[in-house]
């Protein structure tokens, strides 16, 4: 028993060591600022959880504390894997963006897992400003605000399915962070299980999975704000790789432009209209080759539908369904669209066009009727 135990641990740690990515602060900035700007006390009065972030280091905790006050937040709570490489360092709270050698604490420390719960931040050192200084400050001299993550029987410490961090989840309002791309359908039941407003970074397909598009569907999550020009750039201290991210030596930075934000929190984007033009302007002066000078829009063979190759080229004054790139779900508007259905045709198979050919992973939609 014990050697089973010992080594779903050991495969817990090199999955969390495959997943360690780290948020810019100013991504996470331009995130958050949307939702606020849409509501303001989207955040008074809640306890924030960042169930996958080392609290030391995690810039959605650095985030969060420097807005602590303006946000009107009630506690802010934050834990992370056991031997994360960044959370076994010295505390830095270095200025946003700064990249800064990191300290490593005595080995007997490396291997411990924290949790950080911050319930106020004042001026602590008497500075006559309260920022990072002061949260800073807090963390290194108030036991009472960090604290060690134990783990139990079946998962590592600071993992967000162990019964420790599970309780931290059910007194939380909010989750917000950057989970882990392989546990990300796992982590995103758990949300729904416990019943939370969200907002955490995905790679785009998950889109796809099977757990997470009928949420999509049913406007129970979807896409957030989004990156600047669609491209996210991740700290990772681990050099290796990268099947869809490139790595940059000099700031140790991975672009990658297949992730997203998801959410159930509201914003503004994502209730503007899409401009659209009529089918026959489309036909007639789209930028698209694929549209322009033809004469129709193509048919799917097995479902009644046409395909609209891009989301630009949706006519306006089509009545019927239409099945439009997966890239669509960036622009979707609830008020201007209903999601019919994913991929499939009426025979259960991808849809087909009748010269045989199968779009990639289509989403079919249909213009809301006025006044539903």
């Amino acid at each position: 028993m014990k050697s089973n135990m010992a080594n779903a641990h050991l495969t817990n740690a090199k999955r969390a060591k495959n997943d360690e990515f780290y948020t810019q602060y100013d991504d996470i900035q331009k995130e958050i600022e949307a939702y606020v700007e849409y509501d303001p006390d989207v955040f008074k009065g809640k306890v924030i959880y960042c169930n996958c972030d080392d609290p030391f280091e995690s810039n959605f905790v650095k985030f969060f504390a420097n807005r602590f006050n303006g946000y009107g937040i009630k506690k802010l709570v934050a834990t992370s894997y056991v031997g994360s490489p960044i959370a076994q360092t010295e505390l830095q709270f270095s200025i946003p963006g700064e990249i800064r050698r990191k300290k490593e604490l005595p080995e007997k420390k490396r291997k411990k897992a924290f949790k950080i719960e911050i319930n106020e931040v004042s001026d602590l050192t008497k500075d006559g400003v309260i920022n990072l200084d002061d949260v800073k400050y807090l963390l290194k001299h108030d036991k009472n605000a960090s604290s060690l993550l134990h783990g139990d029987e079946k998962y590592t410490a600071g993992d967000f399915r162990s019964k420790e961090c599970v309780e931290l989840l059910r007194r939380s309002d909010i989750v917000v962070t950057n989970p882990p791309f392989s546990l990300f359908r796992e982590y995103v039941k758990q949300l729904f299980d416990y019943n939370k407003k969200f907002v955490i970074i995905g790679n785009m397909n998950a889109i796809t999975y099977k757990e997470i598009f009928p949420l999509i569907k049913n406007n129970k999550l979807w896409l957030g704000n989004g990156f600047n020009a669609g491209n996210a750039y991740f700290f990772t201290p681990n050099t290796r790789d990268f099947a869809s991210g490139v790595y940059d030596e000099k700031t140790g930075l991975v672009k990658f432009r297949n992730v997203c934000w998801f959410t159930n929190l509201d914003h503004g984007r994502r209730h503007q209209p899409l401009p659209l033009m009529t089918m026959k302007e489309n036909l007639k002066y789209s930028k698209h080759k694929e549209v322009k000078g033809k004469r129709t829009y193509d048919r799917y063979d097995n479902y009644d539908a046409i395909e609209v190759p891009f989301t630009d080229s949706i006519p306006s004054d089509y009545c019927g369904v239409m099945g439009v790139p997966i890239s669509f779900l960036d622009k979707y508007n609830p008020d201007q669209f209903e999601i019919v259905k994913f991929r499939h045709g009426d025979d259960g198979k991808d849809l087909r066009l009748k010269d045989g050919s199968c779009p990639y992973f289509r989403v079919v939609i249909r213009h809301k009727k006025r006044g539903k």
